[in-house]
């Protein structure tokens, strides 16, 4: 069994795929569209839109898609334990351009090197670093 989250954008998900790409996260492995191969599609809008997309990264596996009906995104967060300091602190700028930090990148008082953004996608991250 393993555990993957399923992002749910209304009509950005390439967007958000490309930016997590360019971010160094990973990449799209499959990629499928609203409409193609016979596939239905819910309005014109979502003609061409991601029905289903798999993202994979060293130690990184999630999906998503595009939904005419998508709510957004609250309640769950994805969680990063960082191998170390400089590539937490990068990644965490990458993450953050455009979003919305949280809670700075500082050490905690729980002993962890730690912080927290919702990016300009409305995806909320956690980056966690044991020095």
């Amino acid at each position: 069994m393993q555990l993957a989250n399923y992002l749910f954008f209304t009509t950005q998900c390439e967007d958000a795929l490309a930016f997590y790409t360019e971010c160094g996260l990973g990449r799209i492995t499959t990629l499928m569209r609203h409409g193609d191969h016979g596939i239905p599609i819910a309005s014109e809008a979502m003609k061409g839109k991601v029905m289903h997309a798999r993202f994979e990264g060293p130690e990184l596996l999630f999906f998503a898609s595009d939904n005419h009906d998508a709510e957004p995104m609250r309640g769950s967060s994805h969680i990063l334990i960082m191998a170390d300091r400089h590539s937490t602190d990068g990644l965490f700028v990458k993450l953050a351009a455009g979003g919305n930090v949280t809670t700075p990148l500082a050490m905690q008082p729980w002993g962890r090197y730690y912080g927290k953004l919702t990016d300009q996608f409305g995806v909320q991250w956690m980056l966690d670093f044991l020095p």
